[in-house]
C-alpha cells in the first residue's frame, strides 16, 4: 500500500454511522465548485478530507494547494497566500507567486484558518468575493480561479462573539459545512483502525503487530485526545519496537502508553481484576428486567477499592470529613478547565463532551472564573 493511499484512506477506515455518512456526502461536495468548512478536532483528518475532495473534483488535474494560517507569522502569511512583487518589502528581491494563484484551476486548502488575523481576513473576503487576488506591492489584480476548503479545529460562531473572526467572513466560508468526528465519538471503528495502521506500519519483512483481547478493550475505553493521529504514531512506535508480536497490554512499559492508558494499566495487579476494571470503563447496556448496575459490579474488598480510587484520582474520606460541596464544586472546576484545555476553548466541543447545554456551561465558566480559550 502506498503512503499517499494510505493517507487518503486514513480518515475513511470504519464502519460507524458518522463515517459512512461522510463517505456518502463526499462525492456529492466534491462536483461542488461551492465553497466548503470543515470543523472537526485536530487529528481527526480535516486534510485529508480536502484531498479527497480535491481528487474527486471536476479539478484534480490542477493544484491541491495546502497552507496551514497558524504555521506562518500574520507579517508573512499576505506574502505566503497573494504573492508579492520584487522590492515589495525588505527581503523580497524577486517575485513571488502566492499560493493562490498556484491553485489556479484546483483547489487551495486554508487549514487553521480561525487562526488568520482580521487584516488578513478582510484581503481574504474581497478574493471570495471578487475572484482577485492583489500580491504585495503589486498594481494591478490578478483574476484566479481556485475552489477554495478551509478548515478549522476552533468555534468560529465563539470566535466571532469574542471579536477575533469576522462573521461576513465566516459566512462565506461556511457554504458546505463538513465535520470530522472526533475518535472517541466513533469508538466502534478502533478495531478495523488498528487493523489498517498495524498493516501500513509493518515492516516489509514482518508481520503486522496484533492485540491481546484485554488490549484491544483498554484501546477501545481510551478516550483518544489526539484522534486518529494519536492513534496512528502509537500503533507506528509499537511496529518499530515489537514487531510482528501480539502485544499484551501488562507487559508493556509505562513509558511507552499514553497517561490515560497508562491509568487503565495500573488500575488493578491481577489480570482478572484488571478486565473488570476495563469492563467498567467501557460503556455498559442498561440492566435487562430483574437486574440492577448492583448485580453487574464486581465486589472488592476494601483494599482492592482503595487502590483502584487512588488509581483513579479519586478522594478518600478523611476521618474527619469534608465539605462535599466545596469538594463536588473543585471536581467540577477541574474537569471544566481539562475539557476547554482538550477543545482548545472551543465552547461547543467542551459543552457536548461534559453532556451540558451551552449556556449552563458559559454560566460555569464565569462562575469559576475560567477562560475558554
Amino acid at each position: 500500500m502506498s503512503n499517499r493511499h494510505s493517507q487518503n484512506s486514513l480518515a475513511f477506515v470504519g464502519e460507524s454511522d458518522a463515517i459512512r455518512a461522510l463517505r456518502k456526502i463526499l462525492p456529492v461536495v466534491a462536483v461542488s465548485s461551492s465553497t466548503v468548512l470543515i470543523t472537526g478536532e485536530s487529528g481527526t483528518g480535516k486534510e485529508i478530507v480536502a484531498r479527497s475532495l480535491h481528487t474527486q473534483s471536476n479539478r484534480a488535474a490542477g493544484n491541491f494547494v495546502p497552507i496551514n494560517c497558524a504555521a506562518i507569522p500574520k507579517e508573512l502569511l499576505e506574502s505566503e497566500l497573494f504573492g508579492h512583487k520584487k522590492g515589495a518589502f525588505t527581503g523580497a528581491i524577486t517575485d513571488k507567486m502566492g499560493r493562490f494563484e498556484l491553485a489556479h484551476g484546483g483547489s487551495i486548502f486554508l487549514d487553521e484558518i480561525g487562526d488568520m488575523s482580521l487584516e488578513i481576513q478582510v484581503k481574504l473576503l474581497r478574493v471570495l468575493q471578487e475572484k482577485t487576488i492583489d500580491p504585495v506591492g503589486g498594481v494591478r489584480s490578478i483574476p484566479v480561479d481556485v475552489r477554495v476548503i478551509a478548515a478549522t479545529h476552533r468555534d468560529l460562531e465563539a470566535e466571532i462573539l469574542a471579536g477575533r473572526f469576522r462573521e461576513d467572513l465566516y459566512y462565506r466560508l461556511n457554504v458546505i459545512p463538513l465535520n470530522t468526528p472526533a475518535l472517541r465519538e466513533r469508538i466502534s471503528d478502533v478495531p478495523l483502525l488498528l487493523e489498517f495502521f498495524s498493516r501500513q506500519h509493518a515492516s516489509s519483512n514482518q508481520k503486522p503487530i496484533t492485540f491481546s483481547a484485554t488490549f484491544l478493550k483498554a484501546l477501545q475505553a481510551y478516550t483518544w485526545p489526539g484522534n486518529v493521529r494519536e492513534l496512528s504514531n502509537l500503533i507506528d512506535r509499537f511496529s518499530t519496537l515489537f514487531g510482528g508480536q501480539c502485544l499484551e497490554f501488562h507487559a508493556l512499559p509505562a513509558s511507552l502508553l499514553p497517561r490515560g492508558l497508562v491509568a487503565l494499566q495500573g488500575a488493578d495487579p491481577a489480570d482478572g481484576e484488571t478486565r473488570n476494571r476495563l469492563d467498567m470503563a467501557m460503556p455498559q447496556a442498561n440492566p435487562g428486567p430483574g437486574g440492577t448496575a448492583d448485580d453487574a459490579s464486581p465486589i472488592l474488598g476494601n483494599e482492592v477499592e482503595r487502590i483502584t480510587m487512588l488509581s483513579q484520582a479519586l478522594p478518600i474520606l478523611p476521618p474527619e470529613g469534608l465539605s462535599l460541596k466545596h469538594r463536588l464544586a473543585e471536581i467540577e472546576r477541574d474537569l471544566i478547565s481539562q475539557a476547554l484545555s482538550r477543545t482548545n476553548g472551543n465552547i461547543s466541543q467542551t459543552a457536548r463532551i461534559l453532556n451540558l447545554q451551552r449556556t449552563t456551561l458559559i454560566e460555569k465558566i464565569q462562575k469559576f472564573g475560567l477562560r475558554p480559550a
